[in-house]
């Protein structure tokens, strides 16, 4: 006779304290099955051995030794591959018998193949690091209104509360890099004691198998009493926490844009307000662990850190200036002038002398920045510098413009520049709003957006002043009041 396990262990237990014949009737079991079991120490020795067997026949058996040979000379090589050599080469085998082969390879590496790459699980430490990296959105499919909007977002977070927070961002740049850590430990109120980023260009000098951190980074992180920290070139899995929590966002913010049955935003300040409330909700599970950390977490400096750098730039016959490979139009009054130049992360600020003269958002290398304002005066004079502009494309302020400009090109194209200026300069003039509202009623009356029509609903449009009437007080009233108040009786004190 035999026991089970529970039968065996309420055995061992009664045992010491009962004869045998009562531990085995406690434990149900007769008294020769209890005294083989005591004599064998508890063990259960009746169990056979569990040996494996073939149940079935191993239809790579003839081909195997081959194949071997080739994980041997490749380890890399991939079983869909060999599958595809054994269809090509040998006879009776089919992509049915691939995830056999799969099975079959995988247990022969575990036992034969190479040495897996080995994480070593780090230990978090309360207010130690914080972490950055961006992450592309593309995937999520977000566009604004109407248009396709591929992002990026600077992610940063604490790898030890998992507190997170999140920008949109133009490009891994240093401007955006300092901007997104300025701006996220403002929203923080503290700083951790590192600060840890990928082996990326913006913080980090590569020149061959020199790897040193850019000058301006560890400036900007001394000024926060931070210090920098990178993982190895090509190994990005150091950042581990931020790039674990870059998948967690945005599987969180898809969900949300599914619960939300659209993906389309109004404008980029509606999508970030998207974003932020998403951020809100998962950061609130992480209170209890980031009030813990923020003890430990250092102070802000007391002043922000500011690093323009000072350029300077002479207004063209076009113009325009050109800063950090970004061109800008300006007042056509500062044409020729030589103007200071101060590049802010997000602001570029002109100075004629002392004065400030222009401030406007900064622009990556390469784009344009185009203010219709500052030119269309003179354009309205020369009409037949429109075709041929070299920015024409930035003098549309709103898809309605660059509509309402087809619509002329297409039914009156010999006057086409000079109507689309002149309500251009209505724009500028006045109300762009108010033009653009015009110019929208008339493209969806399906009338000609001309200048003259135009004008005439803008105006109607425009509310009459009121005419204010202020009757004189009457004060004879007052008079009453103050002759009462003399005529009263003064009181006695007692």
């Amino acid at each position: 006779m035999t026991c089970t396990e529970k039968q065996l262990q309420v055995l061992l237990k009664f045992s010491k304290v009962l004869t045998q014949e009562a531990a085995a009737a406690k434990a149900g079991v007769s008294l020769r099955t209890a005294r083989k079991y005591l004599k064998a120490g508890g063990r259960m020795t009746d169990r056979p051995e569990w040996k494996w067997r073939q149940t079935h026949v191993d239809v790579f058996a003839e081909v195997w030794p081959e194949m071997e040979a080739m994980l041997r000379t490749d380890p890399g090589i991939q079983a869909q591959t060999l599958m595809q050599w054994l269809i090509e080469e040998k006879s009776g085998y089919s992509t049915k018998q691939l995830r056999t082969l799969q099975r079959r390879i995988r247990q022969w590496r575990a036992l034969n193949g190479p040495d897996k790459e080995v994480m070593f699980k780090q230990q978090l430490v309360p207010g130690k690091q914080s972490q950055s990296d961006w992450t592309n959105c593309d995937k999520l499919k977000v566009t604004i209104d109407g248009r396709a909007y591929p992002h990026l977002l600077f992610h940063f977070m604490l790898p030890y509360s998992r507190w997170e927070t999140a920008y949109l961002s133009a490009s891994e740049s240093f401007e955006n890099l300092i901007s997104g850590y300025m701006r996220a430990v403002a929203e923080l109120g503290a700083v951790a004691e590192t600060h840890r980023t990928d082996n990326l260009s913006a913080a980090v000098n590569n020149h061959g198998n020199q790897h040193t951190f850019n000058e301006r980074w560890a400036a900007f992180l001394s000024h926060y009493g931070v210090k920098p920290s990178r993982n190895n070139p090509g190994e990005s899995h150091e950042n581990g926490s931020v790039e674990k929590s870059h998948d967690l966002l945005k599987s969180a913010l898809n969900q949300a844009l599914m619960l939300r049955r659209s993906r389309d935003f109004p404008s980029v300040a509606e999508y970030e307000k998207f974003i932020r409330k998403v951020l809100d909700q998962r950061n609130k599970l992480r209170r209890e662990r980031l009030a813990e950390e923020i003890f430990v977490l250092q102070d802000l400096p007391a002043r922000a850190w500011n690093s323009p750098v000072e350029l300077r730039t002479t207004v063209t016959p076009w113009s325009t200036v050109t800063i950090d490979k970004a061109v800008y139009s300006v007042p056509a009054r500062l044409i020729g002038m030589r103007l200071r130049a101060l590049s802010y992360p997000e602001t570029i600020r002109l100075f004629l002398g002392p004065t400030l003269v222009l401030e406007m958002p900064r622009q990556e290398s390469g784009n344009k920045r185009i203010n219709y304002r500052h030119i269309i005066g003179w354009l309205v004079r020369k009409p037949g510098a429109f075709a041929g502009y070299l920015y024409r494309e930035e003098l549309f302020p709103s898809l309605v413009f660059r509509r309402a400009y087809d619509a002329l090109k297409k039914w009156r194209p010999e006057r086409a520049d000079r109507e689309y200026l002149a309500i251009l300069q209505e724009a500028a003039m006045n109300s762009e709003m108010d033009v653009e509202a015009a110019l929208e009623l008339l493209l969806e009356q399906n009338e000609l957006p001309q200048f003259a029509v135009l004008k005439e609903l803008v105006q109607k449009k425009q509310p009459e002043t009121p005419t204010i009437h202020i009757a004189v007080p009457d004060l004879s009233s007052y008079d009453e009041l103050l002759s009462y108040l003399h005529k009263a009786p003064k009181e006695t004190p007692s």
